[in-house]
């Protein structure tokens, strides 16, 4: 809060979560709690499921390159992310090793948008 001519003016600057539904393929960013996009991903196949739960973006890392596409942000499930591919045929499919891939073009807007801390609902 800042005081300007003995008002006080609040500030405040967007939260944004995700939620990612494995069933549907589906990752869904909120601003403020309202549904600002929906992108297409690809997410874990059955011998290695994307993990169920709730989980903080903890780390990002531009042009990771191989598979990881073009971003790579890092959640608090232990050696999973949400980041680009190098097979965007795989989109819209269960064929990852728990990851959640999206269009390289995808993960660079997401990736512009959500700090570190983002919180990542996984269902």
């Amino acid at each position: 809060m800042h005081l300007f001519n003995q008002k006080i003016i609040t500030m405040t600057s967007p939260v944004y979560s995700i939620a990612v539904d494995t069933a549907k393929r589906t990752l869904t960013l909120y601003n403020n709690g309202a549904i600002q996009k929906t992108y297409s991903v690809a997410v874990g196949k059955p011998s290695t499921p994307t993990p169920k739960g709730v989980f903080t973006i903890k780390n990002k890392t531009p042009n990771p390159g191989g598979p990881y596409g073009s971003r790579w942000m890092g959640l608090t499930a232990p050696s999973i992310g949400i980041h680009g591919t190098n097979e965007p045929a795989s989109i819209g499919n269960a064929v990852s090793h728990g990851c959640i891939r999206m269009y390289n073009n995808d993960v660079i807007e997401l990736y512009n948008i959500v700090p570190l801390g983002t919180v990542v609902h996984i269902m």
